[in-house]
């Protein structure tokens, strides 16, 4: 979306390229602030924001089209993604919903920061 962004006329700088930009962010930060709480509610309420935030951007590329800043052969596959992105969310939402019969908390694994050891040993983290 980035780069669709940077595609956009000079008259939409402060208006479609920024909302654009905007809720792409949003879409993956609302995502990442709910798994950071471990509580399936507050995840469910993160993602509820993020799915709002898919929806602004597949009306948004509804406006490119609309005003023929974009050609619809780039806009078509940017839309079909975005409602498979929406189906996956949908899916972690009834996920989220389900672990309300679960448990009241998301559980995790701790997870060591100190593991400069192993990442050595690792291939795929070896240039």
């Amino acid at each position: 979306m980035y780069c669709l962004a940077r595609q956009l006329p000079e008259i939409e700088k402060f208006g479609l390229v920024t909302q654009v930009r905007r809720a792409a962010l949003s879409l993956t930060n609302n995502i990442a602030e709910g798994h950071g709480r471990y509580h399936y509610l507050d995840q469910i309420k993160f993602t509820l924001q993020s799915r709002g935030s898919l929806e602004e951007l597949i009306d948004d590329l509804n406006a490119c089209q609309d005003e023929q800043y974009v050609p619809i052969e780039k806009i078509a596959p940017l839309k079909a993604q975005g409602w498979r992105v929406r189906q996956l969310i949908d899916g972690y939402i009834r996920y989220l919903r389900q672990q309300k019969n679960a448990s009241s908390t998301v559980q995790e694994l701790p997870v060591s920061y100190d593991d400069s050891a192993e990442l050595e040993d690792d291939s795929r983290f070896s240039m």
